[in-house]
Formats: C-alpha cells, structure tokens, sequence
C-alpha cells in the first residue's frame, strides 16, 4: 500500500497524461496501466473553459486521484501561483511542485523547489516536489515537511533510466516519506530497477505515450513496478565472485 499523506493506493504507478496520439489511446494506457493517481500540467489544461477538449471528461474520475503539476514555472512565485489555480479550480489538494531550473536538462532549480514546498505547505497543500538525485536537497524537503520526494531517474522525456542508482539509493535508505522516482524511465526494466532498489513507487509518462503501443506498455509497465515491488521485499541473493551449485553435492551417487 502506497501511503501519500492522507491518501492510500493500492498501486504504486503515477501515470503522466501528456504525449499521447489522441485521448482515446489515453483513456486505454490509463485504464490498461492500472493507476489511480493522474498526474498533468495544470498550464496545458483549460481548466476553466468547458468548451475546450479536456482529457478528464474521457475517464471516470472517480477511480483517481488527481496530481496537478507546476510544470512551467522557472521560480517559485510561479510554481505556486499554478498551485493555487489548480486548488481554485476544486481539482485536488494534492501538488507535485516542479520549478526548472535549465531549459536544456529540464533539472529543477533546488533553491526555488525549497522555497515553492515551503509556503504551499504552510497553506495546507499535500506537497510532491520533482528533484534531481540530490541526497542532501532530499532530505531537507522531507524536513521541511513535504509528504513524498519525487527524484529524477534521468532527465525529463530522456528515456535514459537510472543514471545514478547510488545517489538514488542513498535518498531511498535515508526518507521516511515515500520516494517516488520521476522522470527518464524509459523501459519496463527501468520501472522495475527503481521498485527493487526500493523505491515506494514510480511516476512517468511519455515512456508509455511515446511508446509504440503506448497500451501495451502501460501494462507492462504496470507489471514491472509490482515485480520490481515484490523482488525488492524478498529480498535478492547475494553476488558472488565464482559459481555455486544449485544441488548440493551430498549425497550424489559417483561412478
């Protein structure tokens, strides 16, 4: 069980709605991939308007929790300007916090994610802040009280997986708030890696909707958390330098 705040969810995939070819082939990844929690930038929807196309009309919302984004915002006033409109606009209490702080990588500006995470969580908002592997900056946003850290496996629509599984790791075995790795999955072999290095749970997005068959990869991606879950709680054996038989030699019979 994923415990989020207040929240709890069986599954353990945050699932991104951006990319897809159409939101028909949307609707079947999400239904496919098994998640309840939503994530989308609240500057691409038209929240507002209800004459313009939105992606929530085409599911049943409530099999999900909602995670608005601040993606966008290059400082903190901004990203928590977002928030506040996505809070105004009665979609959820919960926001995952991005604040970026280099076009190139799409890295978050550390700085300005401290100071965003500070003043929504002393407005009563569930604060989820996307960070880069930085076991220090980790753990002073769980200090500062936010709910869950998002650290980033590589960067943003990368594709590239985990780069640095020791840093990851290291921020993993220090939290005692839920670590949801986000950003650079780009393979069901990823998603796994991050769930047996004991992550608590994984968000993405265009590895399913850049996908080639963007359903069948939310189902595989779904498959490889809830491996990459159960893998990590039995706990793997350990790595030996030379082989070791799998049937023991006593009692073998010798010509």
């Amino acid at each position: 069980m994923l415990k989020i705040g207040p929240y709890e969810f069986n599954s353990r995939l945050l699932l991104g709605t951006g990319k897809y070819p159409n939101f028909d082939v949307q609707k079947e990844a999400v239904e496919a991939s098994e998640t309840e929690v939503l994530t989308f930038a609240v500057r691409r929807m038209n929240i507002f308007e209800a004459n313009q196309p939105n992606f929530l009309e085409k599911l049943d919302l409530k099999k999900y929790k909602l995670l608005p984004n601040t993606a966008g915002a290059k400082t903190a006033e901004e990203a928590v300007r977002i928030a506040r409109l996505s809070k105004a606009s009665g979609l959820c209490d919960m926001i995952k916090v991005e604040v970026i702080g280099c076009s190139k990588t799409l890295l978050p500006d550390p700085v300005e994610t401290l100071k965003a995470a500070e003043i929504l969580l002393d407005e009563g908002f569930i604060v989820l802040p996307y960070t880069s592997d930085d076991v220090v900056l980790a753990r002073k946003l769980e200090e500062l009280g936010c709910h869950a850290v998002m650290p980033c496996a590589s960067p943003i629509g990368s594709g590239q997986g985990i780069i640095n599984p020791v840093n990851l790791q290291f921020i993993i075995q220090q939290a005692a708030v839920p670590i949801i790795v986000d950003a650079g999955i780009g393979s069901p072999a990823d998603a796994a890696l991050a769930m047996e290095l004991g992550a608590d749970g994984v968000l993405l997005n265009t590895a399913v909707s850049s996908a080639k068959d963007p359903v069948k990869m939310a189902q595989a991606m779904k498959l490889a958390i809830e491996a990459g879950r159960l893998g990590y709680e039995a706990g793997r054996m350990p790595k030996k330098r030379y082989a070791s038989a799998s049937s023991p030699a006593e009692g073998m019979v010798f010509s």
